[in-house]
């Protein structure tokens, strides 16, 4: 088959990589995302990122599985996706009026193929008053994010600055997986050709 299996069920990746050209089946992957003690954050997001498309390809042996892992990081502590709204505005209230980073992991595997690379992006945001926080928390957009926001809705109107990858902070570096697929005859496969 020349579709590549995505190890996720984030509707956010299934667009970014159907906005592409890239065929893909979904297949979620249940792995445990909890940071191991001292871990840094490039390191977790590679080894969940592995773990998600290896455990996708064992229940898919020969196709090429791609598995994703994205975290915001201030000061080195990971902020993963808030529990509550409290969690939500204090990761909020972390990230106003200064910079951090977003790092996703990208794994390829498949037959023969074992790949892990990170993508990091700097993403600034303007100061915010605990108004807006509440109101930007109330809209129930920072569910199921990292760092308890979505670039691509309204914390948008928040950023400032951002540099790197764009669709990196909205959860997938597609220009780092259309580089990993070229790599490799079954990767390129999945790529639609321009017109």
């Amino acid at each position: 088959m020349d579709r590549l299996v995505l190890a996720s069920a984030s509707a956010r990746r299934a667009q970014l990589l159907t906005a592409a050209g890239i065929r893909f089946e979904a297949r979620p992957s249940e792995v445990d995302e909890t940071p191991h003690p001292g871990e840094v954050p490039a390191d977790y997001v590679r080894r969940v990122a592995r773990e998600k498309a290896e455990a996708v390809a064992r229940q898919h042996p020969g196709r090429l599985v791609l598995g994703a892992d994205t975290t915001v990081v201030v000061d080195d502590r990971i902020l993963a996706k808030a529990d509550d709204t409290a969690e939500a505005q204090a990761m909020l209230r972390r990230l106003a009026g200064r910079a951090h980073q977003v790092l996703t992991g990208v794994a390829l595997v498949g037959p023969g193929i074992s790949t892990v690379e990170v993508a990091v992006t700097t993403v600034e945001f303007a100061p915010m008053t605990s108004d807006e926080i509440d109101r930007y928390v109330a809209t129930g957009e920072w569910h199921d994010k990292a760092g308890a926001y979505a670039v691509q809705g309204r914390a948008g109107r928040f950023v400032t600055r951002l540099e790197g990858s764009y669709t990196n902070v909205v959860g997938l570096p597609v220009a780092l997986v259309y580089h990993l697929l070229m790599r490799y005859p079954e990767g390129r496969g999945a790529i639609r050709s321009l017109p």
